[in-house]
């Protein structure tokens, strides 16, 4: 397997294709890399090099029990990038790596990044406080705290089979095949990592990461996201970003990236080439 070594030891997997422009995607959480198959076979085909990693503590990365954080991704991205000598390069992140992306690009992309995307991405900040009433209560991820310690096989079931796909709304077509690699993903990470990224992916503050990054960024987001809800998230980042532009996807979900890979295929090329 391809993998680098941070400075403080952690093995990264990661996943590099292809020639010409390189195109880097941050998975959403307790997921990795293969949760960007359908934009990797896609991309490649396009022309593009891609690069998808899994975050320390997630995949076949080492499973950290410290430094389960948004300073220490961030950093991990930028020895991977260093690594591969990426330049003008575009940063894809969805859900928790949308924050991981923002957190990369605004500290360590100058003179390496051309643009960026966030998707269904949990910036600016998940949590409600007295300066985000909108955000959603402690509660919530006290909530899938108790329960990835309780049963993380089940929890990690529950999710992609409700929410995260919107296969619990009235007349979804669902996958088992989709439930089933989510699943296998998310049991292939670490607990202790797991469990502390809910706190890096929900209390991390992302504001002013969101003000620093100075290249044009796509935000999208679905509608119906029943993870990071549209309203806190997607129109409150775009206000933030210096070059912003905001995608509104009518009724769709959190992972829409996979169960509609075509139209967010399409629209991510159409960005890239813009």
């Amino acid at each position: 397997m391809s993998s680098i070594k941070t400075q403080d030891g952690t093995e990264i997997y990661y996943k590099d294709w292809g020639t010409g422009q390189p195109i880097v995607f941050h998975h959403g959480w307790p997921l990795s890399a293969d949760d960007w198959d359908a934009q990797m076979l896609f991309f490649l085909a396009q022309g593009y090099r891609v690069i998808a990693h899994d975050r320390r503590g997630h995949g076949r990365s080492s499973q950290t029990w410290q430094g389960n954080d948004m300073d220490t991704y961030a950093a991990d991205v930028a020895e991977l990038a260093k690594a591969l000598d990426l330049r003008d390069a575009v940063h894809i992140g969805h859900s928790t790596g949308g924050g991981e992306a923002a957190r990369y690009v605004a500290r360590h992309g100058a003179g390496r990044v051309a643009k960026a995307v966030l998707i269904g991405a949990v910036p600016p900040i998940m949590l409600k406080t007295e300066n985000n009433p909108g955000g959603l209560p402690i509660e919530v991820f006290d909530g899938f705290r108790k329960a990835l310690a309780d049963n993380r096989a089940q929890f990690f079931r529950d999710i992609p089979a409700g929410p995260f796909y919107g296969f619990n709304r009235p007349g979804a077509k669902v996958s088992e095949g989709v439930i089933d690699n989510w699943w296998r993903q998310g049991m292939m990470g670490g607990t202790k990592a797991h469990y502390d990224c809910i706190k890096a992916f929900s209390e991390t503050d992302f504001t002013d990461d969101l003000k620093r990054i100075d290249v044009p960024t796509l935000v999208m987001h679905g509608d119906d996201d029943q993870i990071v809800p549209f309203a806190d998230s997607a129109p409150l980042s775009v206000k933030l970003l210096k070059h912003g532009t905001l995608k509104v996807y009518p009724g769709l979900p959190h992972g829409m990236a996979t169960t509609h890979a075509d139209q967010i295929n399409a629209d991510l090329l159409a960005f890239i080439k813009s």
